[in-house]
């Protein structure tokens, strides 16, 4: 594996630039910011009748700049090239941080805070969200989502852009809460041809390095922030809170807008027993709830869930259990390869078991290798051996981590199932542990795996192996009693997840009047006047189907399950381009519609139904879509009282 992603102050050799500093009392005569993608200062003075700051008590922070990087210095993505993505971190504040303020009136002043939902509300995965303020928008997230099984063919669900892309112009930067698939993967779509400045965690930002050099884009700016650091994008004021969450590197966002603070919770969990020791930063979300929040924005995944979430401790416990009495056996680990905690937990007892670790699946090697290369994993790439000594050792001194936790027909798990793996086979002396719960849609192939698994002889460990990244009742109930909001909107999640958000928050005290439950497209406009629902955004979702992006709409979809439920139906016809009869008998062909043994006599009787219908029809009409709709329709009519089915019925016509 590589060395480090990232060179530190030290590496680059540049001398460090002289401080800025600006006060955290409010009153100070001179305070100095810094606006991302620069390091111009502004200097503003107090009004009439503000009181002037006393020097010698205020206190002093080193003020957040794009251009002020880690330790001082500038850092660059090890081996890209000059034009390539670029990685810079911000300086770090104090644990007692001040409040992040406006400093300067807006422009915008009279005008009302607007959130623009373009996904990832009444469903999972997609998300993305806008604020807007006058000439100002900030986007929030940009995720992706998986297909159903409702559209086959499919690879990938993203937004539709339209919205980010008619307001290219106005858009000040992207903040990133953490680095999963629903909140970072489609960013390589829309910054194909669209740019503007990221801010994320080292990790979250090393991931989506990887996405953008995999896409071959290039002269990104990307600029790493750390908990409680502060970026001023246009008249948004973003702070980036701690929080826990199955990824390292999870942030909320604490937001100051002219209209008020709105603070978005990211994916979260309470971990009173964090894996990296830093649990959710609440004593800085209570200080930001007790100045005063418009709006929040909370995640619902787990609502509808009581009590709290276990901690991800717990886990490694249980897994230390099954590593115990498995202690004679080879042992398989399948999980998410972005669970950097799990996959530290799962290293860990490998090398305390005195266990080689084999990597498999493209996925979990990449998200290792990332981890590895910013440090966030603490143990020594000595462990790991090649897959294909596996064979060759004994099976007590080894430990394969694998992709597949979801039953992906392509992951490396799914295709060990199936014996199609070609360096390692499962057998009679195999445990395989799922550490992972199947997300909705997928149980189906997660227990087809599960049964081809059991069919090799291996021992299958997938219950009780797992614990949610996600807040459950009473961790979204301490949160919303931290804040405090002055509205509420649910997010990160199905309708019946925002649903009984909704009612959650009414149950704490909160008016229902306050509260509104998104739809994708919808525009909210909240502030000194109420918070109301002003219209709708185009917006929606658009297909990645191989190389092809949105051009699989509906329509393709519908045909794709046609095909696949019930057949195809071909009809060539031969007629004569001068006197419109026909030149031969129709031919039919069957692809999937009925057994071969049974086609023929059933062909035969729909050819006197088509003979029936050729008749009454003028086949010198040039309207061919007509007259294949005319030649459709006694077909389908004839084929499903005959079958109870309806195939795809393609009438080819062939003028000679």
């Amino acid at each position: 594996m590589e060395e480090s992603i990232i060179q530190t102050a030290a590496e680059t050799g540049v001398a460090k630039p002289k401080k800025r500093v600006f006060s955290a009392d409010a009153n100070v005569e001179n305070k100095t910011y810094y606006e991302a993608g620069g390091a111009k200062r502004r200097q503003f003075r107090p009004r009439a009748g503000q009181r002037m700051a006393n020097p010698k008590t205020a206190q002093s922070v080193q003020a957040p700049s794009a251009k002020v990087l880690q330790n001082g210095q500038s850092v660059q993505v090890a081996n890209a090239p000059k034009e390539g993505v670029k990685i810079a971190t911000f300086n770090n504040f104090d644990q007692d941080e001040i409040e992040p303020q406006i400093i300067a009136k807006p422009k915008t002043r009279h005008n009302a805070l607007k959130v623009v939902f373009l996904g990832g509300v009444g469903e999972i995965g997609k998300n993305i969200t806008a604020l807007e303020y006058g000439d100002d928008i900030l986007l929030i997230d940009c995720g992706l989502a998986f297909p159903g099984e409702d559209m086959p063919g499919v690879d990938l669900v993203i937004p539709d852009f339209t919205y980010v892309k008619e307001n290219a112009s106005r858009i000040k930067g992207l903040v990133i809460t953490h680095g999963h698939e629903d909140h970072i993967g489609s960013i390589p779509y829309l910054f194909k041809d669209f740019k503007c400045p990221i801010f994320g965690s080292k990790l979250t930002l090393t991931l989506l390095e990887n996405k953008f050099n995999e896409h071959k884009i290039r002269g990104v700016k990307m600029n790493v922030v750390r908990p409680r650091n502060v970026v001023k994008l246009g008249v948004f004021t973003v702070e980036f809170i701690k929080v826990n969450h199955s990824i390292a590197g999870a942030m909320a966002l604490s937001i100051t807008t002219p209209a008020g603070v709105v603070f978005h919770t990211g994916d979260f969990k309470i971990d009173y027993e964090p894996i990296d020791g830093e649990m959710i930063d609440l004593p800085r979300i209570s200080e930001i709830g007790s100045k005063g929040v418009l709006l929040a924005l909370c995640e619902s995944t787990n609502v509808e869930r009581p009590g709290y979430t276990m901690s991800e401790k717990s886990v490694g416990q249980k897994l230390e259990k099954i590593f115990i009495d498995n202690s004679d056996r080879r042992i398989f680990v399948a999980t998410f390869s972005s669970n950097i905690y799990r996959v530290q937990q799962i290293i860990d007892l490998a090398i305390k078991y005195n266990r080689k670790v084999a990597v498999v699946g493209r996925s979990m090697i990449n998200n290792i290798d990332a981890g590895m290369r910013i440090g966030e994993f603490k143990f020594d790439k000595s462990v790991f051996i090649d897959v294909e000594k596996v064979p060759n050792m004994d099976d007590k001194n080894v430990l394969v981590l694998s992709t597949g936790s979801q039953g992906e027909p392509t992951s490396a798990l799914s295709r060990l199932a199936n014996g199609e793996f070609p360096k390692l086979v499962i057998g009679e002396n195999d445990t395989v542990i799922f550490s992972s719960t199947p997300i909705p849609g997928n149980e189906n192939c997660v227990n087809k795996v599960i049964n081809n698994l059991y069919r090799k002889g291996a021992i299958v460990i997938h219950d009780d192996v797992h614990t949610s990244g996600h807040a459950c009742q009473e961790e979204l109930k301490i949160i919303h009693s931290l804040l405090r909001p002055q509205y509420f909107i649910p997010v990160h999640g199905e309708y019946r997840h925002l649903k009984e958000h909704a009612n959650l928050a009414e149950k704490l005290g909160m008016d229902r009047h306050n509260i509104i439950i998104p739809e994708i497209g919808m525009v909210v406009e909240v502030g000194k006047r109420g918070m109301s629902v002003k219209g709708k955004v185009q917006a929606g979702e658009m297909l990645v189907d191989g190389l092809g992006i949105g051009d699989v709409g509906s329509v393709v979809l519908r045909d794709r399950k046609l095909l696949s439920e019930d057949g195809l139906v071909i009809v060539v016809i031969g007629v004569s381009g001068i006197t419109g009869e026909l030149t031969s008998d129709p031919y039919m062909i069957t692809r999937g519609f009925v057994y071969s043994g049974e086609a023929e006599a059933l062909v035969e009787e729909a050819k006197g139904v088509l003979h029936d219908t050729l008749v009454t029809l003028d086949m010198q009409e040039r309207d061919f879509n007509e007259l294949r709709n005319q030649i459709r329709k006694p077909l389908r009519n004839f084929f499903y009282k005959k079958t109870k089915r309806s195939p795809m019925i393609l009438p080819i016509i062939f003028r000679v």
